[in-house]
């Protein structure tokens, strides 16, 4: 075990895994041209509380993350071995260039645009076939993949057809049904599209828009999430809680969804 993994992290267990996405922190230390907050320090706050790994989605635009900062990044979890770096992107657009340089533990693909404000949708079954050669390359170089998907159970059993390891599920239409007459039916479907992918042989990961409020319920109805990506509302809460604190109510949230 890493020795600078918290005890609180629980790393390699059966429990969900939590990754922290740093987008955000680098879109405010874009707004000025001082170097704060820092991208780095903020991963390096957020590993020590005990999340498991990092996310980073670099679009084409730097509007948030660029370049030089996936490679301090890649350059810091080569010093915490038991934490996993995961680069999300578009394969079509820039995001292999990063995958052939770093070969993270983990890349996603998502089928977003250049300029898209954030990602929206997820991959259609018509889209798999274009994927399928990037998804082999990655793999190749000893990269797992996940691919972002909408609650499709027909869509996601695809997956599997390309040699995919993981599929992510795109849980903004649960967030924006939870606490509302639609969430039962929101969580239904995500339970079968997650049911649908283990039945292939995939795993599951998860994220957008998963928060403090909804992370526990999404994770007891939901079977088989071995990760969520939480970047928005993670930082959101660290204005006011800070890194570590943060951190460690998510952990919480994950943890009373197994008690």
């Amino acid at each position: 075990m890493n020795p600078l993994v918290a005890p609180e992290a629980g790393h390699r267990t059966n429990r969900c895994a939590l990754s922290v996405n740093v987008n955000k922190v680098a879109l405010l230390r874009n707004t000025r041209h001082l170097g704060i907050p820092g991208v780095v320090r903020a991963a390096t706050l957020c590993l020590e509380a005990g999340a498991q790994g990092i996310t980073v989605h670099p679009r084409p635009d730097a509007r948030h993350i660029r370049p030089d900062d996936v490679r301090d990044l890649a350059a810091l979890m080569a010093q915490w071995p038991a934490a996993e770096f995961n680069i999300e992107g578009n394969p079509l657009d820039n995001l292999m260039a990063f995958v052939r340089e770093f070969r993270p533990h983990q890349t996603t693909f998502v089928p977003d645009a250049p300029g898209q404000f954030t990602s929206d949708h997820g991959f259609g079954i018509a889209d798999l076939s274009r994927v399928a050669p990037l998804v082999a390359e990655a793999r190749a170089l000893g990269v797992r993949v996940s691919l972002f998907m909408d609650a499709d159970p027909q869509a996601i059993a695809a997956v599997a057809t390309i040699g995919a390891d993981r599929i992510e599920l795109y849980t903004e239409p649960y967030a924006a049904a939870h606490g509302t007459a639609q969430a039962v039916a929101q969580l239904e479907r995500y339970r079968a599209a997650a049911s649908a992918a283990l039945a292939v042989g995939l795993g599951v990961n998860a994220g957008h828009d998963l928060n403090r409020a909804n992370l526990t319920d999404f994770l007891r109805a939901v079977p088989g999430v071995q990760e969520v990506s939480i970047g928005h509302a993670l930082i959101a809460d660290a204005l006011e809680l800070g890194y570590g604190e943060t951190v460690r109510e998510y952990q919480r949230c994950i943890q009373r969804a197994y008690a």
